[in-house]
């Protein structure tokens, strides 16, 4: 059996590291990232387009980019999500304020959709038909994804 010095592991996990091509293109986190603070006074949500669909804000990342996003939705009372899905490869969510009714197909089906109060946390999978409805009041859900994002809408007959 042959032992090693945890100085020795660490040398050797540094020539390991050095020698992958690409460890240099690496960026660390502390030369990278900055601190981001957001008060909720300072995000502005901006109306969706065409003026359906909830108000959003982008708290990190860019959603229209390849990598990790933080985005808040803002869905007024009675506002729906018709049956879509998204591309993102992961996508979670928290529910912040207000009861969010989620549910899962590709048709709209309000005896599928599950109260999901403020403080619950789920999550789907890349192109995972779903739809939702802020029925009782305003609700805020933050979504931390994959980018980039698009939504598909499926066509309801």
């Amino acid at each position: 059996m042959t032992t090693m010095s945890l100085g020795a592991c660490m040398s050797v996990v540094t020539v390991s590291l050095a020698s992958f091509p690409l460890a240099g293109a690496l960026p660390t986190l502390a030369q990278e990232a900055a601190s981001i603070v957001k008060l909720p006074h300072q995000m502005e949500y901006k109306a969706a387009p065409g003026g359906t669909g909830p108000e959003t804000v982008v708290l990190f990342g860019d959603p229209a980019k390849p990598g990790v996003f933080v985005m808040r939705a803002k869905f007024a009372k009675g506002t729906k999500v018709m049956p879509s899905w998204r591309p993102d490869a992961w996508r979670t969510a928290v529910v912040l304020s207000g009861t969010y009714y989620y549910g899962v197909g590709e048709r709209w089906d309000e005896t599928k959709l599950e109260a999901y109060p403020a403080g619950t946390f789920f999550s789907h999978p890349s192109k995972h038909p779903h739809f939702a409805w802020a029925k009782d009041g305003e609700v805020i859900v933050q979504f931390t994804a994959m980018g980039p994002t698009s939504i598909t809408r499926i066509p309801q007959q």
